[in-house]
Formats: structure tokens, sequence, C-alpha cells
């Protein structure tokens, strides 16, 4: 069992990742007034000591606490590592993820006595305060003396109350509003500085932060206070996942793997360590690499060389490289590539590694005044077994080694912190970062890649970083789970998408609708229809993009690749229905991918080609939900629908 302390958006990730599972859990907070949905979950109220926790888990069995708590609930930290020390029960610590410190427009604080002290020393007379409603108490000694001091808090009761038991004006209370934009409060009272907390991301600091900066208000933020080295980091529900497959194996009827791009990021990070740490320090295991979505996840990377070798590239110049090789854990997801060892080899020219070691400017350094994240000169190559590109469609470019944006800039993003991690400020360019895996060309040939066009060897394609289960049992089981929450929370409807990406465009159109509401159906669109009838769901919408719609379109109810793929032909017959004429039926004729046909399709035919579309689509999918109201939704590359 595992039990969750939350009160957070952090808590309400936590909440949804385990109800995955199908198997229950706690979940605690303080109070009662967090609003949250569980269907597998047992909601526990009320705060509980360090001998109330302990003995809580010894009655529940539980094996495993989750401390998605706020970064400034510093007596429930300390209360959680005092019960992991007695109990051996690890904690794992939901932390959020933070931007930088701003040390040139932020003036951060150690604490509340600190903040006052430069508050008044800065002379402000005028504070907007946006820390809480329990931050009146700490900063009583401030707004007694200041009747400018203004606090802004959440609109509840229990807020209220605390405010009065202060004895705080009330005149001088605002409230918070889900969604307001930060600048309209900063707009009435035209403060000279507010005070904030460094709350995260998901506390809304950075948008805090901007909004002060357009309106010239100065900002103090109190630093968020250190936790437990004891405990276990995560800051995202994937890496949350992971470490929970990984202490309770049992808990998830599936386990999650590694995209190819992610395995190749923690490669090209450990050597990119290894070549540029001239430390005798050992090597990590593990490596840190940071997903798409923002989170950082730890990646094991195999014993490598110790010594960097000289090579000669192709241009004449001397360079100076080292391998690491990742082997490719795909989780329960019966990926080809699994098993498979993903290497990175990362060059610089041996000039600069000279004058690296002999303490000299490089002289081929990041340009003064230039941003890391604008210079791009870490050069990414595919080496054996990454396949090459020879057909247009893919968003890549003939002769390219077909390794996607998404992986490139996952690459690019995390060679560029290690060399921070290492005090690089400058990075030395230019990095050439070579991708390889060997024995890709023959598991290529088992693919569909040589009908795309690539050719030679595998694809690096992946956008999440991380691989979701696709076991069709297992996974048609978590899908039935899914429902069963969906179908709990009495949405009015309930949508399906493939994943995130549809999902996110969707959200926008139903932007009442609960979380749980949203379920992901991966490629079995048939059986999530058959399990939402089984459920007695009575309206269902179906977000589908192009590339499975068409296999959809034809009656394929389950879209995977490796089971169907597009029928050029079909596709033109609905083209041909849309009036489209034989220059675009002959485009659609050397397509490689369906997401081209935003392209190839004439715009004034769009329209009526999506609504024949959707109509096959609704053909095949409507008898499997006799009793209930199916809408089907085509969602374009930048997130138009057509109904």
């Amino acid at each position: 069992m595992i039990l969750i302390f939350g009160g957070t958006t952090e808590g309400r990730i936590s909440i949804q990742t385990l109800e995955e599972a199908g198997k229950p859990f706690y979940y605690s907070t303080k109070g009662d007034e967090q609003e949250v949905f569980l269907h597998n979950g047992i909601r526990l109220h009320g705060a509980m000591d360090a001998e109330q926790i302990v003995a809580f888990c010894h009655l529940q069995d539980i094996k495993l606490i989750v401390d998605a708590a706020h970064p400034f609930a510093t007596q429930l930290h300390h209360t959680l590592e005092q019960v992991s020390s007695e109990t051996r029960i690890p904690v794992i610590r939901f932390e959020r993820i933070f931007p930088e410190r701003d040390e040139r427009h932020i003036t951060w604080c150690r604490d509340y006595d600190d903040a006052m002290q430069r508050i008044e020393a800065a002379g402000v007379s005028t504070l907007l305060v946006l820390s809480g409603v329990q931050s009146i108490g700490k900063l009583k000694p401030l707004w007694q003396k200041q009747d400018g001091v203004c606090f802004r808090i959440l609109d509840r009761d229990s807020s209220r109350r605390l405010a009065r038991e202060q004895g705080f004006p009330s005149e001088r209370l605002f409230y918070y509003r889900q969604g307001e934009d930060e600048r309209i409060l900063l707009q009435q009272l035209r403060p000279e500085a507010i005070l904030t907390k460094e709350s995260g991301m998901s506390g809304g600091f950075s948008e805090k932060v901007e909004a002060a900066r357009q309106m010239g208000v100065r900002v103090f933020a109190l630093c968020r206070p250190d936790t437990s080295s004891n405990f276990i980091y995560v800051n995202g529900e994937h890496g949350l996942r992971r470490i929970i497959e990984k202490l309770l194996p049992d808990f998830f009827p599936l386990h999650s793997g590694l995209t190819t791009g992610t395995c190749a990021t923690a490669a090209a990070v450990a050597a990119t360590w290894r070549l540029f740490n001239s430390n005798t320090e050992k090597r990590p295991e593990e490596f840190p690499v940071v997903l798409p979505n923002g989170e950082t996840i730890y990646v094991p990377v195999e014993p490598q060389e110790n010594t960097p070798r000289p090579i000669l590239q192709d241009n004449g110049e001397s360079y100076c490289g080292i391998s690491a090789t990742v082997v490719k854990d795909a989780g329960d997801d019966p990926d080809i590539t699994n098993g498979m060892k993903i290497r990175a080899h990362v060059a610089v020219p041996l000039r600069i590694m000279d004058a690296l070691q002999k303490n000299r400017p490089q002289g081929n350094v990041l340009p003064k005044g230039a941003s890391r994240k604008e210079y791009h000169d870490i050069i990414i190559r595919g080496g054996e077994g990454i396949g090459t590109v020879t057909l247009p469609g893919l968003g890549l470019e003939p002769g390219a080694p077909a390794i996607n944006s998404t992986p490139c800039e996952m690459i690019k993003q995390n060679v560029r912190l290690c060399l921070e991690r290492l005090h690089m400020a400058e990075p030395p360019l230019p990095l050439v970062v070579t991708i390889s895996i060997p024995g890709g060309e023959e598991i290529a040939r088992r693919t569909f890649n040589p009908r795309l066009g690539i050719e030679g060897g595998i694809s690096i394609i992946g956008t999440s970083g991380i691989v979701k289960p696709f076991s069709s049992e297992a996974f048609i089981h978590s899908i039935r789970k899914s429902m069963e929450v969906a179908k709990a929370t009495k949405s009015p409807r309930i949508v399906i998408t493939s994943g995130a990406k549809s999902e996110r465009y969707i959200k926008a159109l139903y932007p009442d609708l609960p979380p749980q509401a949203f379920v992901h159906y991966g490629n079995f669109i048939g059986e999530t229809l058959k399990i939402a009838d089984e459920e007695e769901v009575t309206c269902v919408s179906l977000g589908v993009m192009i590339g499975k719609a068409v296999k959809l379109a034809e009656g394929n109810l389950d879209t995977h690749s490796k089971k169907v793929t597009m029928n050029k032909t079909f596709i033109q017959n609905i083209a041909r229905q849309a009036g489209c004429r034989s220059e675009t039926l002959a485009a659609i004729g050397q397509m490689t991918l369906a997401r081209e046909l935003w392209d190839i399709i004439p715009e004034e035919s769009l329209n009526k080609f999506g609504k024949i579309l959707v109509a096959h689509c609704h053909r095949h999918c409507a008898p499997l939900l006799p009793n209930g109201e199916l809408t089907v939704l085509l969602i374009t590359e930048n997130g138009e629908i057509y109904l």
C-alpha cells in the first residue's frame, strides 16, 4: 500500500499516476478543501504527527510514502524524514520544477526575517504579499508598522479565518481566482514591490515575476527550504511511476520504458561528463535526462572507456572523443529495439581540448553576450544502425539521419546542462555527437522504415521520452480502469484520444470536463469503445489525428503500425469524392506519412475531405457504442478540429 501526502498540484498528479494501477492507495491532506477525485484511492483528512503516521503505516502495511506536499511545508517534510528513519519506509519527494534563479531581477531572501529586513532596508512602503495566508503571522512585525502591506490569499473560509485570527485588516485582503492574469491586481494596487515564494512552475512563480517585471514592480522572493537528502527525488509523473515500479514492482500491471531518444540522450550526457570531467571522482551509474515536459529522470549507463581517443573527421581536423552506451529498456512494451545498445560518441576539436587542459581560453567558445539556448553549434550525426532519410514528408531533409527534432533538442539541451554542471559556462564548440545502434540496420528490415524511405537503420522519433506499455491484455485492462474512473466522476461526456498531444488539443474544446474524463486508447480504438459500451457510457467523443484516422476510416479498429499501414488507394478515393484533381491524387500516391495530407489537399477541399473521413470513421465506430452518442473529432497537426 502507498500513502501520499498531497494538497497540491503534485498531489493531483500523484493520484492520476497511481490510479493507472487500479489498486488502492491512501491520499492524505491536512484540510478537506482540495477537490480531488479518487476511484481506487482512499481519502484521509487531518494533520498527523510522526507517532500517528508510524502507527498508521504499521496498521495499513504501508510500503512506500510519497511526499507531494508544498515545498514550504517544512514541518511535514521533517516529520516524514523521522517516520522514514523509524520505519525504514522509503519516501519519494515529488518536488516541483523550479526555474533557474534570477539573481539580477529578484532579491532572494533566506527566510521571513531576512525578507522583512531587506524590504525595510529598501524603503518599500507599499507591498503586495503573494506568499499565502500562513505568511500573515510570520510577517506581523512588518504589516503592523506599515499600513501599505496587502495580502492576496485563497478565496476560502479557512484562509479568511486564519487572517482574522492574526488580526489582519480585512480591507487589505485580496483573493486569488483561478486563471486570473497576475497583472490585474498589480494594476489595481500599484505596489512598489511584491513578496512571493519560490513555489516553482506549478505554483505560478514565473507568471508572478514576469507580471511584476512588466509593471516595473520590484520582486522579493523567499528561497525554498531544503528537504531531506534521504528522500528519493522526482519532479514529474514519469519519474514517479518509474521509481514506484522499481521499489514496488508488482504495483503497476505493466512497467514503463524509455524511448530510444532518451537512451541516446543519457549516453550523450555520460560521454560529455567523462570527456570534460578532469576530476578523478567515480563516474555515476545513472545520469540525469530532462524530458520534453521539463521533468528529470535518471537513466543507467553502461561502464565505459576512461580515456578520450583522438579521431580524424572528414574535414581534416583532429577531434578528441569518447563514447558511452545505454541498453534500451522498453519496459513491457513489445518494442523491437528493447535490449539493444544505444551508443553516443561525443567529440571536440583536439586543439580545443589541448587549450582546456592547459587552462587557456580555447578561442572557439560561446560568443560574448550569446545565450546558450540560442547557440546551436552542437552537431548531431547518425552513425552505425541509424537510418538515413531518402524521401520528403518526414519532417527531415533527405540525406539527414532519421533523428527527429524532439530527440535532437533533448540531446542538445541535456549536453548543455551537463556542461553547466561541470562549471563550463562557455561550452567548447563545436561539439559533435554521433548516435549509433549496433545491429540497427538488421532490425530496421523488420520495421516499416523501408516503406517510409528510411534506409540503412532505425529511426529515433520519440516525443515524450517515455514508452507507455502497449502489451495488449494489460494495456486494455488499464483502459478499462481509466474508463471506470472517468465514469465515476459523473462527467457528462468521456473523451477518448490516442495520447497526450491529441488530448491537449481537445481539452480546449471541452474546458469544463474533469481531467479523469479523458481516456487514452493508444491504438485500441475498438476495444476502448467496447469498454465504454460495457460501462454504459452514454456520450463519447473520439479524438483522432490523421495518421490513425485514415486507418480507422477503412475499418481498422486497432491502428498499430505493426498491424496495418495506410492505404493510399483508399485515401485517393476519399480525396476524389472531396473534389480533388488528378495532381492531388498523384501527390497522395507519392506521400510517405499521412500528415502530409494537410499540405497536399487543396485548402478549398480540406473541409469536405475531413467530413468524409470523419463519416467513414463514425460508420465503423458507432456500432460499438449502440446505446450511446458518439462524436468523432479529426485533429490537425496544429490543433484544428474537424467534426
